[in-house]
């Protein structure tokens, strides 16, 4: 075949990969929801809230956030790549509380402003969500605000601590939901649990 003769070939691509976000809203949920659990009072923190913070609300999170990067989602990968090292930042502070060299353990007013640039971080994120679902719109929303009272009670208002622990189990618990309303509906093929879609058109 000569030159002249090639031809243009047209090849459609089908994405056959499957939905990440399930696996980093659970993790995400789930270590959300035992912390919280712990801001409210139930328990003391504890390796078991420190190994979940490395595993699921870390690398789960990370793992997710590379995925939806192979899927061209912008979102996805800042959301949960973002959210898994914030997850193992917080297990550090915890972890190496002492001094380490020149740093040293972080006063209510550092962890303020640690808590208060994740609540800025999650705000922008949310008008993200406004063109997502009401379910993802409702996990934001409580998160930021989760971020914002955490930021309160570091500054010294810990008369919001218990409350700020409960709001945090609603926060955890809706981005539960979320991830497995997606696995659920995905393998019946139909709305088993409703996420609330925003219209076609993304308006």
């Amino acid at each position: 075949m000569g030159k002249d003769n090639m031809q243009l070939v047209s090849v459609n691509i089908i994405d056959s990969t499957a939905n990440a976000g399930c696996l980093g809203l659970m993790g995400f949920g789930m270590t959300t929801v035992l912390l919280n659990l712990h801001n409210a009072g139930f328990f003391g923190l504890n390796v078991m809230i420190l190994a979940m913070g490395i595993f699921m609300g870390g690398l789960a999170q990370i793992i997710a956030g590379i995925m939806e990067f192979k899927k061209n989602n912008t979102f996805g990968t800042t959301a949960f790549t973002s959210y898994g090292l914030f997850w193992l930042s917080l297990v550090l502070i915890w972890l190496f509380p002492e001094k380490i060299g020149e740093a040293g353990a972080p006063d209510g007013t550092a962890m303020a402003a640690y808590f208060f640039m994740w609540g800025l971080f999650t705000l922008v994120m949310f008008f993200g969500t406004l063109r997502a679902n009401r379910a993802l719109q409702f996990v934001f929303a409580t998160l930021a605000l989760l971020f914002f009272l955490l930021t309160a009670v570091k500054a010294g208002y810990t008369g919001l601590a218990t409350f700020t622990g409960y709001e945090g189990i609603i926060c955890g618990l809706s981005a539960i939901y979320t991830a497995l309303a997606q696995v659920l509906n995905e393998m019946y093929g139909k709305v088993v649990w409703p996420i609330g879609p925003v219209g076609g058109s993304h308006h």
